[in-house]
Formats: C-alpha cells, sequence, structure tokens
C-alpha cells in the first residue's frame, strides 16, 4: 500500500482496471459497451513547447485511486455512475512525439470506430490539438453542435506556421460541414485571438458566453443557446476552470469556472440535448499543485460519463 496520504488507499489502493474502475479492453474492441474511454497524450503541438501534457491521461485516470467505483454512491449524478450502463476503457494510444500526422490519424480512426459502432466517446489528453482529429472523426455521424469550454477561443488560422495546433481547433471545426452550432463558454483575459479572429468566429455564427457575461448572466442563457435535441460535442479545455481549483495548466486565467458550475451547466444540457462525445484537454501535471487538478479532471470526466449512460438507458 502506498503511503501517500490519499482516500483510496484506506480501500485498497489505487484501481487495478481503466478509468473509473471500468473495465480495460485491446483497441478497437467496443463490445456492447455504451462508453468508450481513451487517452490521447498529443495530436500537433508548437516545436516552442512540444508535447508536453503527455502524462495528463495517466494522472486524470489515478486521481480516484480506489476500486469498486461502480458500485458505490455517487452524489453528482445522484445514484450509482453506470446503472444498467456499460463501459470500457481502451488505455492510450500509441502517439508519437514527432510524427503529428500519424497522431491525427490514429485519434480520428479510433474515435471513428467508437462512434460507428453507436457508443460515445470520452478522450483524455492532452494538449488542445486533439479535439481536431476527434471532431473529423464525426464526419458521417452529424450534425453536431460544439459546446466548448476554454478561458481561450482557439480561432488563429496558424500559429509558427502550424494550422492544426491548440490555438486553431475551433477555427478548424468551423470547416467541418457536419458542425451546425459552436458554443464557446469561458473565455477571459488575453489569449493568443486578435479582434480579426473574434470577428470571423461571430461572422460565422459562433455564440460567446465570456466569464463576465457568466458572472451577469448566470448558466440560463449558455443553456438556452443549445438547440433542443441536438448532438452535442464537449470539448473541454482545464484551463476554463480557475486557476485555484485547477492550477496543471499551461495558461492559467483568474476568473474561471468553479466546479459546481461546470457540473450544473452539463446536467442542464444533457436534459435538452445529446452527449454523443467529449475531449478533456490541456491537464499538465508537472504544474498542479497536490493532486488538485487531477482529480477535478478525473470528476468533470466521471460526471460526463454518468450524464451519458443516463441518456444511453433511462
Amino acid at each position: 500500500m502506498s503511503n501517500e496520504l490519499r482516500i483510496g488507499n484506506l480501500f485498497g489502493g489505487a484501481p487495478k482496471r481503466g478509468f473509473q474502475d471500468i473495465t480495460l479492453a485491446e483497441s478497437g474492441n467496443v463490445a456492447d459497451a455504451d462508453i468508450v474511454v481513451m487517452g490521447a497524450a498529443t495530436a500537433t503541438p508548437y516545436a516552442s513547447v512540444g508535447a508536453y501534457c503527455t502524462d495528463g491521461p495517466a494522472a486524470i485516470r489515478a486521481a480516484t485511486g480506489w476500486p469498486g467505483m461502480g458500485e458505490h454512491h455517487d452524489f453528482d449524478v445522484g445514484g450509482v455512475l453506470l446503472p444498467s450502463t456499460t463501459a470500457v476503457d481502451w488505455g492510450d494510444l500509441a502517439v508519437s512525439e514527432t510524427d503529428f500526422a500519424h497522431n491525427r490519424q490514429l485519434i480520428e480512426t479510433n474515435v471513428a470506430a467508437v462512434l460507428d459502432a453507436g457508443a460515445v466517446p470520452l478522450v483524455l489528453g492532452g494538449d488542445d490539438s486533439i479535439p481536431i482529429p476527434c471532431l473529423q472523426a464525426f464526419d458521417g455521424h452529424g450534425p453536431i453542435t460544439i459546446l466548448q469550454f476554454d478561458a481561450h477561443i482557439d480561432w488563429r488560422d496558424e500559429v509558427q506556421g502550424e494550422r492544426l495546433g491548440l490555438s486553431s481547433n475551433m477555427r478548424r471545426a468551423s470547416e467541418m460541414s457536419w458542425v451546425d452550432n459552436i458554443i464557446q463558454v469561458g473565455a477571459r483575459g488575453v489569449g493568443s485571438a486578435r479582434p480579426s479572429d473574434v470577428s470571423d468566429a461571430e461572422d460565422w455564427g459562433v455564440r460567446f458566453f465570456p466569464m463576465r457575461d457568466v458572472r451577469s448572466s448566470g448558466l440560463d442563457p449558455i443553456v438556452g443557446a443549445v438547440p433542443e435535441g441536438a448532438q452535442v460535442y464537449v470539448a473541454f479545455d482545464i484551463d476554463a476552470m480557475d486557476p485555484s481549483v485547477v492550477p496543471g495548466v499551461i495558461g492559467p486565467a483568474p476568473g474561471g469556472f468553479q466546479y459546481g458550475q461546470v457540473a450544473d451547466l452539463l446536467e442542464a444540457v444533457a436534459a435538452k440535448a445529446t452527449i454523443v462525445g467529449f475531449n478533456l484537454a490541456e491537464f499538465a501535471p508537472a504544474a498542479d499543485i497536490g493532486n488538485r487538478g487531477a482529480l477535478v479532471a478525473s470528476r468533470l470526466t466521471a460526471t460526463v460519463m454518468g450524464l451519458v449512460a443516463r441518456q444511453r438507458r433511462p
């Protein structure tokens, strides 16, 4: 047993299976699962920072720290996490730190395999370039509405000559014919966006809900922007959270979300639309403090899992 001060040690230590103690399976083996979890440590990092989040998926999986999670009452979802629902964890995809085309194809192929089998992919990142191949996999599975949580809007056309990096994922998404709507929440402070990028996004039809609007108007306007019955892909950059909640990010910005706000928003969205995919990105364990960010990232992903489970089998 580990000497680290963790509540999981009281219950037998770290889980020996996948995320939230679900079954591990070979990549590509969906079986009869409703939900498939996979790790994607990087897709297209910038040369200036490299693949700085590669240990993110492992840290998120380890954050809960005890076995038998599926048998415990989960107060965030009002019951066991996966009632009458099956989920599997494919582990981490074998990404490369140099062959980015390989990474994008690998992520797209695996997410597409989940969708083709009629299941919902939950992708643990990894830097924020991973949404591009994840969303590319929805070709033939649309139309979709993207709900993006992020401190930054990611509408640059290119950065350092790279058009498929973390600052461009929503602009690339806007070019996908199966993307009908983009709703972006949590922007604040200064990021890489220029005024022209904001104008381009607004001209495309993006609905922006920056944190200053969330503080003044609450969550209801965001929920109202989600079309009734839509297929919603949740692209979650963890720097949407306030750095006091998740310190382990590369671009912290004060004034972000609290966990309860996000949980309430996701639940409200799930009540009027169907969650068809999710990725969590930008968690950098090297900058975390006391595993706080890992715990929040794990908890958010588990909350989405519980919401999807209840949509699949009410």
